[in-house]
């Protein structure tokens, strides 16, 4: 009985290869130059594999072997074995240019003896008219002649009618205002139809963190106009989160302190790219920080952008710091964006009683540093949220003059022969790329630096790092820099669009010139993951860092921890 069973399993085993031995197709060429041949392939039907045979017999041609002969022998009934014979090469002995318009041509290379060239020339052409409001030309050989194996013709060229764009055409779940879309894409109704623009504008629109496009984007030709149409539906991007907590206020007893923390960022607000963000946290009754920006989009349907901002910072007992922000952007391509700003810093010191018998101005003082700067962006990524391919670089430069003021609570000595005015500068760059390799694994690099320099520099001029959005592994806002540049590495194995667990090393070094050592190196690692919930993303994060402040042991450990609810 075993062997009756064994047998009838090998035999439906055997049934099963030969059925799909039967379902393939094999084909094998040979030619007279023997570089130019082709192993045993292997089609899952006889029509793909006549496929394959067509493309090799158009490759060939077109590289002008006009008159090649094909002989085929099938050797079995899922065999096919053939042998071309190529001929004659033919070449372009001279080709005029003939009615083609110069202005058409003039950025595209000429035509070689090379068979190919010409068809390569003839779609440069079409490509060009186009980009150029065109986009029915047609062209073609004509008059050609043969001598030997040296051919000559003539490019026939119609344009067709000249197509211009029409207003712009919004549909899908959006408030998207069409003017909007208009000036993000650069396409203004009764400028030449350009079909690089279209394409163009299908990846400016994949990275507005306001909307995604629900289909490909459709243009409608009538009475020489060209509409197009971009169906889009809104994304939650407007957030709401925060946590609010009352306690007893130790310094006035009988008065309660609010603590906590808000965030607030309305986006795309009627549909016409203005921006709104307010950000408030207080965790303890002697540090808090606010954060207010707004932002207009495309003033007077121009290219410019304008910001205002407003942030403080109010470090415990010690000072208090106050940025006011103007800053105009400017679309100089769709990727590339330029910005322009002024800002004025202000600082005061809270409490003078440590410093009252400083023979030296102590470390932290009053200042005002009026700043202006240039920023300067390069967008390549494939989505604003979530990205996994491209890389996006940024800068920014700041120059200005800092003045410090005498404050009536330090002694007055301490400003003597001291240069109250004096230039301030300020740089800081971003590079980060993401890798992606397979449809569950991809990476992420993050490189920054930064540095600010001045001849009376002092510890509240300095950056803050650390924390879930620089140096993972401390604290938030743990580190003081003059000077700095830190590398953020991430694998992360996806499980979801926007879902993945990630397992990440920072690696950084900074300049404190008020800590002994000044020169800082860091190190952290952990795991941790980020998950869609689809009304919002939920981020828990386990590190480890070691630093000059910090020893590398995991009683020092810190979780980062947030959810972001978007509507």
């Amino acid at each position: 009985m075993k062997t009756f069973l064994l047998a009838c399993i090998l035999f439906f085993l055997a049934g099963g290869l030969i059925c799909e031995a039967q379902n393939r197709y094999w084909i094998s060429w040979t030619s007279d130059e023997p570089v130019r041949s082709g192993d045993w392939t292997v089609f899952t039907t006889k029509i793909e594999g006549r496929k394959y045979l067509d493309s090799i017999q158009s490759s060939l041609q077109n590289e002008g072997y006009l008159s090649l002969y094909i002989e085929e022998e099938e050797i079995a009934i899922d065999s096919l074995q053939v042998k071309i014979s190529l001929g004659e090469k033919y070449f372009w002995e001279s080709l005029s240019q003939g009615n083609v318009p110069r202005e058409i041509t003039q950025d595209i290379d000429p035509v070689t003896e090379e068979y190919s060239s010409a068809s390569q020339w003839m779609r440069n052409v079409i490509t060009e008219a186009e980009n150029r409001g065109f986009p029915f030309a047609e062209i073609k050989l004509d008059s050609i002649q043969r001598s030997g194996n040296k051919l000559s013709a003539v490019f026939s060229y119609d344009s067709g009618p000249l197509i211009l764009w029409d207003s712009i055409k919004v549909a899908g779940e959006t408030k998207t205002q069409a003017r909007y879309i208009q000036n993000l894409t650069g396409i203004q109704p009764g400028t030449p139809f350009s079909q690089r623009q279209l394409n163009l504008a299908s990846q400016v629109l994949s990275r507005s963190p306001y909307f995604v496009q629900t289909q490909s984007n459709k243009v409608d030709f009538q009475l020489k106009k060209a509409q197009p149409t971009f169906a889009l539906r809104d994304r939650n991007s407007n957030v709401l989160d925060g946590v609010i907590g009352l306690l007893p206020n130790a310094n006035e007893p009988g008065k309660m302190l609010i603590t906590g923390q808000l965030d607030l960022e309305l986006y795309h607000l009627g549909g016409k790219g203005r921006d709104v963000a307010v950000h408030w946290q207080r965790l303890n009754i002697e540090t808090q920080s606010l954060d207010i920006s707004a932002k207009e989009s495309f003033l007077f349907n121009s290219a410019l952008d304008v910001s205002l901002g407003f942030n403080l910072l109010k470090q415990d007992s010690t000072f208090l710091n106050r940025y006011f922000t103007l800053d105009f952007g400017y679309h100089v391509t769709s990727n590339s964006y330029l910005r322009f700003f002024t800002k004025r810093q202000s600082s005061d010191v809270l409490s003078t009683e440590y410093y009252e018998n400083a023979t030296e101005l102590p470390d932290i003082a009053d200042y005002r540093w009026n700043q202006y700067g240039l920023g300067w962006s390069w967008n390549q990524l494939d989505s604003p949220y979530f990205p996994r391919r491209g890389f996006l670089i940024s800068s920014e430069l700041a120059i200005g003059n800092k003045r410090i003021l005498e404050n009536t609570g330090f002694p007055h000595e301490v400003y003597v022969g001291l240069d109250l005015n004096s230039p301030q500068y300020l740089g800081k760059g971003e590079i980060e790329k993401h890798v992606y390799i397979r449809p569950t694994w991809g990476m992420w690099f993050k490189g920054n630096a930064g540095f600010t320099q001045n001849k009376n520099l002092l510890m509240n001029d300095l950056f803050r790092l650390g924390g879930l959005k620089s140096i993972r592994g401390f604290n938030e806002n743990f580190f003081f820099a003059r000077s700095y540049g830190y590398l953020n590495m991430e694998q992360r194995l996806f499980f979801g669009e926007n879902s993945f667990l990630m397992a990440f090393a920072d690696f950084g070094i900074l300049e404190n010139p008020y800590f002994a050592p000044s020169i800082d190196k860091l190190i952290s690692f952990g795991a941790g993951i980020n998950l869609d919930t689809g009304s919002g993303v939920f981020r828990f994060i386990y590190g480890v860092g070691k630093s000059n402040l910090q020893p590398l042991q995991f009683s020092y450990s810190r979780i980062h921890f947030g959810y972001l609810a978007r509507f």
